[in-house]
Order: structure tokens, then sequence, then C-alpha cells
């Protein structure tokens, strides 16, 4: 098994601990232990752990304890408990799916740009892969025919990221439909990795479970949740694969954890507080970056429709990785750069940050491209 290395996680482990405004997560500001403790205003930290310092520290409930299925099955409009795993977040999720169903000589195809692992992950386990392009003078949309084109007889599993990182693009129900019924023609699975959820009530995106049978739906407390640091994510698929995945992940992980699983039954059961301090949190700072590439001349951006990932494109005269390293060094501010998704010119902004770090580390960057004006 050969694997390329993966650009973005590459990029963001060598330079991450470097900078001081950190423009490129695509998680929404992540909560500290004692905010998502507290977030319901009745829960304590001392409260929340007295209940849970008497707990053994076993494996706990191996595929995520019954409180967090009935949680996690409320996201969607009729997902059984038994057919959702817990996972070692959203990329465990991944990891699971495509290593449960693809096998050699299979046809697959992936939206692109995209999450690396929906189309490396593939490759690695000997599929033929064919790329679903978005392109940014079409506004990152995707177009349908496209699509019809790319299926063969034997493509086993599209694979998309909705909303998309990195271009915060999102397909809408009319799209997830007509998506799911190209696949249903050739047998084929539709994954969608979901952690990124617009937080404005204008885009609403139905869950691929709730639209076709052969659908699988992953996901994680990362992006909207805000809590990359409890390492919970899920898989909800039918009960054949359920099942299925049930085999595989006895291979890949045992348990997410006491503490953790803890942690995410009590996120998700105030989902509705987290979703509230997080819609106020991206909506301000979507207008922040809009008024912000207004006035940059070098910087052009497809608006996302508030969800957490942006990608701007910069009219430099730089190779775009050696800017964003050449940008880090001189000014602490980090930015992913484009290359590392195969798209140059471009940069993935994370610009749900905490909102005086946005203000700060968009001042540096616009200080920093004058120097292109002389």
């Amino acid at each position: 098994m050969n694997i390329a290395n993966f650009g973005v996680e590459e990029w963001l482990n060598q330079k991450e601990d470097a900078a001081i405004y950190d423009l490129a997560g695509s998680s929404i500001a992540s909560f500290t232990l004692e905010e998502i403790i507290t977030i319901d205003g009745k829960t304590t930290p001392e409260a929340f752990f007295a209940k849970l310092l008497p707990k053994k520290m076993n494996y706990g409930w191996i595929e995520g304890s019954p409180e967090f299925k009935q949680e996690v099955s409320k996201l969607y409009q009729n997902m059984p408990v038994e057919n959702i795993l817990q996972t070692n977040g959203a990329t465990g999720a991944n990891l699971l799916a495509l290593y449960a169903i693809i096998e050699p000589d299979d046809h697959v195809i992936s939206m692109y740009p995209s999450y690396q692992q929906l189309y490396d992950i593939p490759k690695s386990l000997g599929a033929d892969v064919s790329f679903w392009e978005m392109r940014e003078d079409k506004h990152w949309e995707l177009d349908l025919s496209e699509l019809e084109a790319l299926i063969q007889p034997n493509t086993k599993i599209i694979c998309l990221n909705n909303a998309n990182n990195p271009t915060g693009t999102i397909l809408n129900h009319d799209a997830l439909r007509k998506i799911s019924q190209l696949a249903e023609q050739v047998g084929a699975y539709v994954l969608v990795d979901e952690v990124y959820q617009p937080l404005d009530p204008k885009f609403q995106i139905p869950s691929i479970v709730d639209i076709y049978d052969k659908g699988i739906a992953t996901n994680s407390l990362s992006k909207t949740y805000s809590l990359p640091g409890v390492r919970v994510g899920w898989i909800a698929s039918n009960h054949e694969l359920a099942d299925l995945f049930r085999k595989y992940r006895d291979y890949t992980m045992i348990c997410a954890g006491v503490l953790d699983d803890a942690l995410a039954v009590h996120t998700l059961k105030n989902k509705e507080a987290v979703l509230k301090r997080n819609q106020e949190l991206v909506l301000t700072n979507l207008q922040i970056l809009k008024n912000w590439v207004q006035q940059e001349s070098r910087v052009s951006l497809v608006f996302p429709k508030a969800v957490s990932t942006s990608f701007i494109k910069l009219d430099i005269p730089l190779e775009i990785e050696l800017f964003c390293t050449q940008l880090l060094e001189d000014t602490g501010v980090l930015l992913v750069p484009g290359n590392r998704f195969d798209v140059p010119k471009h940069a993935r902004l994370g610009y749900c940050t905490p909102t005086k770090t946005l203000i700060a580390g968009l001042e540096q960057l616009s200080s920093y491209l004058k120097k292109f004006d002389d």
C-alpha cells in the first residue's frame, strides 16, 4: 500500500505551533473545557466531573454509549440508533467507510478539490479515481452533467464533502437528490463528509442518509461543534452497511474513551446553545471578511454561505506556498497554501477563529500584501 502525503495536515503539523494569528483552521473557534461544560448555564465543572470520578477507566461503550447514539440519531430524520457507530473523529469515520467498501479496480468519483482522504485513500486501496471538478470561474459550483459523464458501470462510491473544504460550497437538497439518482443507476454508494454545517438559516443542507438508502454520513464534533479536542465522530448508514462497518471497525478502533463520550453527550444535548454561539461568531466574522476582501485589490473570494472555511485567491508574484511560508515567518499569520489542495494561487483562510484574532490577522495580512504594490 502506498499513499500520498496528506498535504493540509502535513502543513499544519509543521507550521501551526509558529502561528501568532492562526487563520488556517476550518473549525469554529474552539471551546475551552470549562466553556463547553457550562454551556447550558446550569452544569458546573465540579458537578460534571463528580459524576465521572467513580467511573472505571475501562473501554466503556465500544460503539458509543446509548446516550451518545440517541443524541446523534436526533440529527437525522429516521436513523435507528443501531446504525450509528462512534468513531475517532470524522477522519476515522471516512477511513472506516472507505476501508470497508473499496476493493482494487473499483471506480471511485470524488469532488475536487476536497478533503484529501476522500480520493487518496481510495487510490491507496487500488481504486481508479475520477475527479468531479469544481471551478472558480463557476463559483466553485458542481455540474451534474459532468458527474453523469464520469459514472461507470463499476462505480462503487461517490465521495463528497458537504459543505466543501476548502471552498465552502454547499450541495442543496435538489443536488443531493439528483446525485443519489445517478448513483442508484449503477448501485453506487454516496459518502458525504458532513462536518461543515452552514450556520445561516437561509442555507439548509439535508443529510445524505435522509435522501438515499445507500448514503453514508460521516460527522464529528470538531468543526460545527467547536470541539476538535474531543476526538469523537460518527458514521450513520443503513443496517447492512452498519454491520459491515462493525467488522472493519474492530481493526481500526476499539472505543473513543469514557471521558470523550461523556463530553460528546453533553455537547450534543446542548447543541442549540452551541450552535447559537457559533452562528453569532460565524456571521460576525463573515461580515468582517467580506469587508476586508472588498478593500483588498489583490484578494478575491467566492464567499462561503456561513460555512467555516473560505478559499481566497491572491494576485501576487510569488508561488503560493513560498508566500505562505514567508508570511508566517514575517508576521505570524498562518494560512494553508492552496497547492496543498492542488489549487495554486489560492489559500484557505479560516475566518471562524476568535474575532479579535481574525481582525488582527487580517490587518497583518493587508500590510504584508502592500509590499507587492511597490
